[in-house]
C-alpha cells in the first residue's frame, strides 16, 4: 500500500512510541556529557568463584555493586526530599471526584488518591487494578489528586492495565540486568505481549540463555521485596547529572526535554530511571517473571549507531496465567510457519539475498492460489490489473513526498548520475497511469489493481521469516473517485474484506484513525474525510473503534485487524482517504462543459482510496500457515492428494490416478518409492496431505480408490472406496467451494 506510516511500523512500536513509553524517538545522535559533570563510571569489577571462572558464567550479582547505582540514590534522596517538602506545602482543600459511573466521592487535595477511592469502593477491587486515569491521564494510583478531579480504573484485562503492567516488569528486568551485569540501561518499553530491555554490556559481552535463570532470580527477588515505584519531577539539568555515567540516557535526554523543562524518573529498589511512567504501586503485584529471549539491536533502532543487547519477558498477576502463556507459546512454536515452511517444503531463504523469499513449487502453489483468489474477485467487482515499473527515477518520490519521508528505507541506485529507487509501493506510479491522457467523470470510480514487486529497506535484524522482508507484493489497490463516491466505495471495499476473511475463517474489528499532528493539507478536508469514513463506517454494521492522531500524514484511514486460531490479532487490510497525491501529481478529471458558454471546460480532482485486503501476500502466507498449523484447506492447499500403491504390481495404477487428478486442475502425488505401506501413509499424514489414496488389486479392478481424509479420524485405517470419476469430480467441488472443512 501507498501508507507511509503502515511501512514504518519497522521493529517494535516503542520507536515512535512518546517518552513515557520508550524514551526512544530515533533522532539526535549520542550527546556526551560536559565535562563539569562526573565522570562515567566504569562497572565495578566481578568477582568470581573458580567454579565461575571454570564455566565461563557470572556471579548472581557483582560484588561491589557499579558506583553509579550509588550516585544515583543519593541524588534521587535528596531531590525526593526537597520535591516532598514542596508537597507538604500544598494546600489540603476538599475537592470532589467523580467516577464513571456519575458518582462521587469527597477527598482532599494533595492527600486522597486513586488507591485511597478504590479501597473506599471495595477491597478487592484495589487489589485487582494496576492503574488509573484521572481527568483522562494514566495516574499512579498512589499520586494524590491535585483538585476536584474524573477517575477510571483499570485492571490487567484492559489495554492500558498490560502495558503499564509489563513497563513496570521492564523496569524490574532493568533493575536484574544492572545488577547482574554491572550494565548501562537504554530503552525497556512494553510491548504487545510483554516487554523488553536493551543495554550496553561490559566489555562488549553478549547475552546468554544462561544468564536468564540468574536475572530470573534477580527479578523474583525484587518482587518479593514488594519495592515501591517512587514518582520524581527532575529538571533537565539534573536529569544529566542523574545519568552522567550513561552516555545513552543522555542523548534521549538532550533529544527528548527542551532546555529549562522538567520530566519524571521512577525508582524500584535501586533501580532510577528516566520514565513519566506510570506504573503499578509496586513490585509485589507481579505474581509471575519470566525472562523469554534475547537479540541484538542498535540504539534507537539505527544501524549507525552503537549495537546494544535486548532481553525479552513477560509477567502476569496470577501464576495460572503464566502456565496458560506458556502453553500458548508450546503451541505457536508448532506453528510457526518458517518450520511448517520447512516441513512441507514451501520456501526457504539465502545469506546472498536476505528478506527476500525462494519460492518452492509448494509454496508457489500457495502463493499463485492467493492472487487467483483476488483476481477472480476483482472481476466480479470491477476492478482492473495493472503492470507498472520496479525502479523510478527518485523525482517521482520527491513529487509524491516518498523520499521526505521514507527515502532511507528505499534502495536506491546511481544510473548516468541520476539517482532511481526501486518502489516500495505502487501509488505514485498510479498516479502517472491516471494522468497519462485526459480522464473524464465517466470513467470513475476507477478501481486499479497491482500486484507488482516491491521493495524496502528493512533492517537486517528486523528480517522475520516472511512476517518482514525486503522483497514482497501485495493486492495493492487505488480507487480514483470523485467526493460523492467516497461513501459507496468505501461499503464496496467493507463487503469485499468480509468476503475474503470470512473465507480464511478470520474475525475482524476496525479502526477510525485520525488526524495526526504532522498532517498535511486543509483542516476542513480532513474533516471532511474523516466525517465521510465514519458515516461508512455506522453504515457498515460493523463495531468498530476510533484512534485519535493516527491517520496517516496524507489522510485518515481505516485499519482492520484480524484474529487467527490462537487468538492473535494481525493488522493487514487498510483503507485510506487520500487528498494528498492527487494535489500533488496535479490529477484531473473532465467534469463538464461550462455553462456559461465560454467554451472551457471544468476539471475538478479525484479522491484517492488505498486500499489492500491480504496486504503483503507474504506475511498473509506466513499467518495462514500458522493459522491453519499447516493443515491447509482444500482449495488452498499444495498437498492435496497423495496417492500410495499398496505394492509395485500397482505402481501404474497410482500413477495414472495421479495424472487423472492433475489432469482435473489438481495437486497430487504418487509415493512410488520402495517404503512400506506404513511408511508412507505415515509421511503421508506428517506432510498434511488432506487425503490418502490407497490402490491396490480390489481398487485397480473396480477403477476405484480407498480414501482416507487427513481431518477424519475413522478413515485413518481404511476409508472408503469410490469409483475414481466420482472422487475426483467430488475434489474438484471441493476445490470451487473453497470450504474450510475438509469433506467431500
Amino acid at each position: 500500500m501507498a501508507s507511509v506510516e503502515e511501512v514504518k511500523e519497522i521493529s517494535q512500536k516503542v520507536q515512535d512510541v512518546k517518552l513515557n513509553e520508550a524514551l526512544a524517538s530515533p533522532d539526535g545522535a549520542t550527546t556526551k556529557a560536559n565535562d563539569n559533570k562526573p565522570k562515567e563510571q566504569k562497572p565495578a569489577k566481578v568477582k568470581k568463584s573458580k567454579k565461575d571462572a571454570a564455566e565461563g558464567a557470572l556471579p548472581l550479582e557483582m560484588t561491589p555493586a557499579p558506583e553509579y547505582i550509588s550516585y544515583r540514590i543519593k541524588m534521587f534522596e535528596e531531590l525526593k526530599a526537597q520535591y516532598d517538602s514542596d508537597i507538604a506545602s500544598k494546600p489540603r482543600v476538599p475537592i470532589t471526584i467523580t467516577l464513571k459511573d456519575g458518582s462521587t466521592k469527597q477527598g482532599t487535595a494533595w492527600e486522597t488518591t486513586p488507591m485511597t477511592i478504590a479501597r473506599e469502593i471495595s477491597k478487592s477491587l484495589a487489589d485487582r487494578i494496576i492503574i488509573s486515569k484521572v481527568n483522562n491521564l494514566l495516574w499512579d494510583l498512589g499520586r494524590p489528586f491535585e483538585g476536584d478531579s474524573s477517575v477510571e480504573f483499570f485492571d490487567f484485562d484492559t489495554p492500558e492495565g498490560k502495558r503499564v503492567f509489563w513497563h513496570s516488569s521492564a523496569h524490574v528486568l532493568g533493575e536484574a540486568s544492572e545488577r547482574h551485569y554491572g550494565c548501562h540501561l537504554c530503552v525497556g518499553p512494553p510491548t504487545d505481549s510483554g516487554f523488553f530491555y536493551e543495554m550496553s554490556m561490559p566489555d562488549g559481552r553478549a547475552v546468554s540463555q544462561n544468564d536468564f535463570s540468574s536475572l530470573e532470580t534477580i527479578a523474583k527477588s525484587a518482587i518479593k521485596e514488594r519495592q515501591p515505584f517512587e514518582r520524581l519531577l527532575v529538571s533537565k539539568e539534573d536529569l544529566l547529572k542523574m545519568f552522567s555515567h550513561n552516555k545513552y540516557k543522555q542523548t534521549i535526554i538532550n533529544s527528548k526535554i527542551p532546555d529549562g523543562t522538567s520530566t519524571t524518573v521512577y525508582r524500584c529498589g535501586p533501580l532510577i530511571d528516566l520514565c513519566v511512567g506510570p506504573h503499578v504501586p509496586n513490585t509485589g503485584r507481579i505474581k509471575a517473571f519470566k525472562v523469554l529471549k534475547n537479540s541484538s539491536s542498535y540504539f534507537l533502532g539505527d544501524a549507525n549507531n552503537d549495537s546494544l543487547q535486548r532481553v525479552y519477558g513477560v509477567s502476569f498477576p496470577d501464576s495460572k496465567q503464566m502456565t496458560e502463556y506458556l502453553k500458548f507459546l508450546e503451541e505457536a512454536a508448532k506453528r510457526d510457519h518458517r518450520k511448517i515452511g520447512r516441513e512441507q517444503d514451501l520456501f526457504f531463504f539465502h545469506e546472498l539475498s536476505p528478506g527476500s523469499a525462494f519460492w518452492l513449487p509448494r509454496g508457489t502453489r500457495i502463493y499463485n492460489t492467493l492472487l487467483e483468489l483476488m483476481r477472480s474477485e476483482y472481476r466480479k467487482r470491477g476492478y482492473e490489473e495493472v503492470i507498472t515499473p520496479n525502479m523510478f527515477n527518485s523525482q517521482l518520490w520527491e513529487t509524491s513526498g516518498h523520499w521526505q519521508h521514507y527515502k532511507d528505507d528505499m534502495f536506491s541506485i546511481s544510473v548516468e548520475k541520476e539517482t532511481f529507487a526501486l518502489k516500495p509501493m505502487n501509488c505514485p506510479s498510479h498516479c502517472l497511469i491516471f494522468k497519462s491522457r485526459e480522464r473524464s467523470y465517466r470513467e470513475l470510480p476507477w478501481r486499479m489493481a497491482d500486484f507488482g514487486v516491491l521493495h524496502r529497506n528493512e533492517y537486517s535484524g528486523a528480517l522475520t521469516g516472511l512476517t518482514r522482508v525486503r522483497r514482497f507484493q501485495q493486492d495493492d489497490t487505488h480507487i480514483f473517485c470523485t467526493q460523492d463516491q467516497i461513501e459507496q466505495e468505501i461499503s464496496g471495499v467493507f463487503d469485499f474484506l468480509k468476503h475474503i476473511y470470512g473465507i480464511f475463517g478470520f474475525t475482524f474489528k476496525l479502526e477510525l484513525s485520525t488526524r495526526p499532528e504532522n498532517y498535511l493539507g486543509e483542516l476542513e478536508t480532513w474533516n471532511d474525510a474523516e466525517t465521510k469514513l465514519t458515516a461508512a463506517l455506522n453504515k457498515s454494521g460493523f463495531p468498530w473503534d476510533i484512534n485519535p492522531g493516527d491517520g496517516a500524514f496524507y489522510g485518515p484511514k481505516i485499519d482492520i485487524t484480524i484474529s487467527d486460531a490462537l487468538k492473535r490479532q494481525y493488522q493487514c487490510a487498510t483503507i485510506q482517504l487520500d487528498y494528498q497525491l492527487p494535489q500533488r501529481f496535479d490529477l484531473l478529471y473532465h467534469v463538464a462543459t461550462s455553462e456559461e458558454g465560454d467554451g472551457k471546460d471544468q476539471y475538478a480532482r479525484p479522491v484517492m482510496i488505498h486500499r489492500a485486503i491480504l496486504g503483503s501476500v507474504e506475511r498473509m502466507t506466513a499467518i495462514l500457515t500458522e493459522h491453519f498449523g499447516g493443515k491447509w484447506p482444500f482449495w488452498l492447499s499444495p498437498l492435496q492428494v497423495l496417492v500410495i500403491p499398496v505394492g509395485v504390481k500397482y505402481f501404474d495404477y497410482a500413477e495414472e490416478v495421479r495424472k487423472a487428478m492433475f489432469d482435473a486442475g489438481l495437486y497430487a502425488d504418487a509415493d512410488l518409492s520402495g517404503n512400506t505401506l506404513q511408511k508412507k501413509v505415515r509421511n503421508g499424514q506428517l506432510q498434511q496431505y488432506n487425503f490418502i489414496l490407497i490402490v491396490g488389486e480390489e481398487e485397480l479392478n473396480a477403477r476405484a480408490v480407498n480414501v482416507r481424509n487427513r481431518d477424519d479420524v475413522t478413515q485413518q485405517k481404511k476409508g472408503e472406496m469410490i469409483a475414481l470419476s466420482d472422487v475426483i469430480e467430488k475434489f474438484v467441488a471441493l476445490k470451487e467451494s473453497r470450504a474450510l472443512v475438509n469433506q467431500i
